[in-house]
């Protein structure tokens, strides 16, 4: 059985993997002050073209959702995300049990607009309500789609206004980035939002995530938030040896483009057989909206995740696409469903 479940199936690129085992018997400093971390920051850095950011390795999204977003913010302090938020859904209510309760707001594609903000803002008065403070984003969403650069510059401008927190969820960033209806670089980002992560774990990575802090006032004691709630690895050696080979060239944006051409292959051959989705998606998630016996079919052979359902007869089903998936399987999948 292939798996088009998630794109962490896979462990890691060999050049991580042969990487990590070239350096294995080096002595070398611990909780990321070792020199392959020191280095792989320095190496983000200048892709970035900034050196008065901040970078934290952490071994996971959630992990680092939480780390972030609860140092950001005070006790009575709250977070905005989208209905379809990670951090709302998938996170086991971790932002919750730090203390901070996330609001929610439908947005249709998984994007939130200054407009969705200023709801939630309006609907928050005093202090007999938490208070919002931190504004939730991902790229590419939960559902696939991706912010332009108009789309953030206006978000900024709004949160940057009302004294609001931009945090972007970088799990896919890669994929954002490299998709063809992108038109953002990551040097635009630190401009843009407050804080980011950019995700190796489902970008060739066996583990890790790059948290850059870009505004100051979140900067300060951020090692301390980090020690006080596990996140600051012994061997941090491991997390730094996999982003220096990510970011040494341009393996990092290899991998996510071909994540987002397997991705893209699967659509095309779909929407040739008039197949409708349930989002725009121009990332290496897509979801299509098929018959609910063809997906009984399907699964004899490949796993996804139903995503919901649609009527009586018909659900959306999510595929992702890697940087390991294979075009072989990508065929077999298109001919089977033929």
């Amino acid at each position: 059985m292939y798996s088009f479940k998630n794109d962490y199936s896979e462990g890691a690129h060999p050049r991580i993997l042969n990487a990590l085992v070239e350096s294995n018997l080096e002595q070398e400093e611990g909780y990321g002050e070792d020199r392959y971390s020191l280095k792989a920051i320095e190496f983000i850095k200048e892709r970035m073209g900034r050196n008065d950011v901040d970078i934290h390795l952490v071994s996971g999204g959630t992990q680092t959702n939480l780390l972030a977003i609860s140092a950001f913010l005070r006790p009575h302090e709250a977070a905005i995300a989208a209905s379809t938020g990670h951090i709302l859904i998938h996170e086991t209510g971790a932002i919750e049990a730090t203390g901070h309760k996330v609001l929610s707001i439908e947005a249709e594609d998984g994007k939130l607009t200054p407009e969705h903000v200023k709801t939630v803002l309006d609907a928050h008065t005093d202090e007999h309500m938490v208070k919002p403070k931190l504004v939730y984003i991902s790229n590419s969403t939960e559902i696939g789609s991706i912010y332009n650069k108009t789309e953030l510059q206006q978000l900024r401008n709004f949160c940057h206004e009302n004294n609001l927190i931009l945090y972007m969820d970088g799990a896919r960033l890669g994929s954002a980035l490299c998709s063809a209806e992108n038109d953002l670089q990551l040097r635009d980002l630190p401009e843009l939002v407050d804080a980011f992560y950019i995700g190796g774990t489902k970008n060739g990575a066996l583990i890790g995530e790059a948290l850059v802090i870009c505004r100051d006032s979140l900067k300060e004691d951020f090692r301390f938030h980090m020690k006080q709630k596990g996140a600051m690895l012994a061997k941090g050696r491991i997390l730094g040896v996999q982003f220096l080979e990510l970011f040494r060239d341009n393996l990092f944006f290899e991998l996510a483009s071909h994540a987002n051409k397997m991705a893209e292959k699967l659509r095309d051959e779909l929407g040739k057989e008039n197949i409708q989705f349930l989002t725009h998606s121009p990332s290496n998630q897509i979801f299509p909206i098929l018959p609910n016996a063809l997906i009984t079919k399907l699964q004899d052979k490949y796993a996804f995740h139903i995503w919901e359902k649609v009527d009586s007869e018909h659900s959306a089903i999510r595929l992702v696409t890697s940087w390991a998936t294979k075009e072989e399987a990508v065929k077999a999948f298109i001919a089977d469903f033929k």
